[in-house]
């Protein structure tokens, strides 16, 4: 009788069994969630669930083949399908996601409350899903091809698990990239690059070394202009407006067919600028480095956190500076300065719906702001804006000027016109908000005898199934146009430009003239007329249409 012999196998055949067993195997309540964000479960969404299931075997084959050495492969893939197991059992039973704090709770929960979490379903899961696997993959005979021709068969394996993968994700974008955006718990839930991302997340946290943050500007101070005799005894309230998720290109300002800004196109005294790009693709990078002053070049977020931004250096100069945000916070531009949350919805309130509130808001009590203000004052609005999927959640009925509307998050159950259509009655909105922001502020002005101003730019823009693409936050260095070029735009009261001596016509003629959130810093402290050795002249967009004292 023949004893048993188990086959051998191509190394390369391991890794690509492997990586469709992780898929299957392990995320249950990745694919439940899957299914729910893509529509729920329906016989036209099978090449949708096929297509995502290849897409994340080629990326886990890629990953895996990096490891696919002799001594080196069996550990691993032992070590994952235990991880991997435990994990699947706790986000089925009790319905977890694996993120730092759950990684955070296993390193520091003591041995009695482990063992309260040990039962006979977790040994049976463990066992079927961890133990088996390793024992075969221990046992499994490998064939390995000699070093040069293995180096340059992994070489081509990971190249073309890559290429394969991103042809996948370009062909199903425009159902992944909504359903991932709005169902962010989806990567926690997908086993095993959750434990890694968990892990990485709690370590760098816990061995991270307590910020300091450098003081910036502490220089400042208010400068000549404002001795000007134009200005004598008057304070000044200067409005940002940081938009959001507004491209430049739906602007009928800056030549869009729609008329999707009436309301600006008459706002006496505003300056648009055309051509201007963002710092990044994500409020995450381009709020934070927006306000930092460190550029587009030489921001990253370690940088940015651990100095003081354009905030700090206004409250030096003597300045009340106060956020107000409608979105997810300042990504720590605004942690110094007065901060109001306005988008936690309020029953009965007419600029809420549901569970969220329309911009609008933030200006509501603007003209008694203004009167309640003792020193010069500078306020942020953080706009909710054109933030997609469901634009049409973004602003009220009135604005529902452009139809057919899509009035789902799920992007592929719309035709790219209803997408568009909604998309602009945000813009729509967005210009009735800044339009009424001039004029509260023009009449807070001859109310009030303060000098006013206002300046918005968005933090980045949207694609809107351009090259097959939608929504936002591609990498930089491959974003298209439609998530880089963002609208900008300048409103001075005429007692504001006599004060600080702004020639409007010159800033005006400077409106084809390429920008950059890089200028941002710079001009608002030229336009305050702040002295600082922080101040950059040279990206000052208002210095060469400014008269020096």
């Amino acid at each position: 009788m023949k004893s048993f012999s188990m086959p051998r196998v191509g190394a390369p055949q391991l890794t690509l069994g492997a990586s469709a067993f992780f898929v299957l195997a392990y995320n249950g309540s990745f694919w439940k969630t899957f299914v729910s964000a893509t529509g729920g479960a329906q016989l036209g969404n099978v090449p949708v669930y096929a297509g995502a299931f290849l897409l994340l075997v080629l990326l886990f084959n890629a990953i895996l083949t990096l490891f696919n050495f002799r001594l080196v492969i069996k550990p691993v893939l032992i070590a994952l399908f235990l991880g991997a197991s435990a994990a699947s059992y706790f986000m089925n039973e009790y319905g977890v996601v694996i993120d730092s704090s759950m990684v955070q709770n296993v390193f520091e929960t003591d041995p009695k409350e482990a063992n309260e979490l040990l039962s006979w379903r977790m040994a049976e899961t463990v066992t079927l899903l961890g133990i088996l696997p390793s024992l075969l993959v221990w046992h499994l005979p490998l064939v390995f091809r000699p070093m040069r021709r293995d180096l340059v068969a992994k070489v081509a394996i990971v190249a073309g698990s890559l290429l394969a993968g991103a042809a996948l994700l370009l062909l199903l974008f425009k159902v992944l990239a909504p359903a991932v955006r709005e169902h962010r718990e989806l990567r926690f839930l997908l086993t095993p690059t959750n434990m890694f991302q968990a892990t990485h997340g709690y370590l760098k946290r816990k061995w991270a070394v307590p910020v300091v943050v450098a003081p910036l500007g502490t220089d400042a101070a208010k400068g000549v202009k404002w001795g000007h005799a134009a200005g004598q005894g008057r304070r000044t309230v200067t409005v940002l407006v940081i938009g959001e998720t507004a491209r430049a290109m739906n602007f009928s300002l800056n030549g869009y067919a729609r008329q999707t800004n009436p309301q600006l196109a008459r706002q006496r005294d505003l300056i648009n600028f055309r051509n201007v790009s963002s710092c990044g693709t994500a409020t995450a990078v381009s709020v934070p480095c927006l306000f930092s002053g460190l550029g587009r070049d030489d921001y990253s977020p370690e940088k940015a956190v651990r100095q003081e931004g354009l905030l700090d250096v206004l409250h030096h100069a003597g300045f009340d500076v106060l956020w107000r945000d409608n979105n997810s916070g300042c990504k720590g531009a605004c942690d110094r300065v007065r901060y109001e949350d306005l988008s936690q919805a309020v029953p009965g309130d007419p600029l809420c719906d549901g569970d969220e509130c329309y911009d609008e808001r933030l200006v509501r009590d603007l003209p008694q702001l203004v009167r309640d203000a003792t020193k010069d004052l500078v306020i942020v609005l953080h706009q909710k804006g054109s933030h997609g999927p469901a634009y049409w959640k973004r602003y009220p009925q009135a604005f529902n000027e452009f139809g057919p509307v899509c009035r789902t998050n799920e992007l592929e159950q719309c035709s790219r016109e209803s997408i568009v259509a909604a998309y602009d009655n945000s813009i729509l909105y967005t210009d009735y908000f800044l339009s009424r922001t001039i004029d509260l502020l023009r009449a807070a002005g001859a109310e009030q005898g303060v000098d006013t101003a206002m300046l918005y730019v968005s933090d980045h823009g949207e694609s809107l199934g351009e090259k097959n693409m939608y929504l936002h936050g591609a990498p930089y260095i491959i974003s298209p146009a439609e998530q880089r070029s963002v609208p900008m735009m300048l409103w001075l009261s005429d007692s504001f430009r006599r004060r600080f001596d702004i020639d409007a016509q010159c800033l005006a003629a400077r409106g084809e003239q390429p920008f950059s959130h890089d200028n941002v810093f710079h001009t608002v402290l030229g336009l305050l007329d702040v002295s600082t050795a922080v101040y950059n002249p040279k990206l000052d967009l208002t210095h060469a249409c400014t008269r020096d004292i």
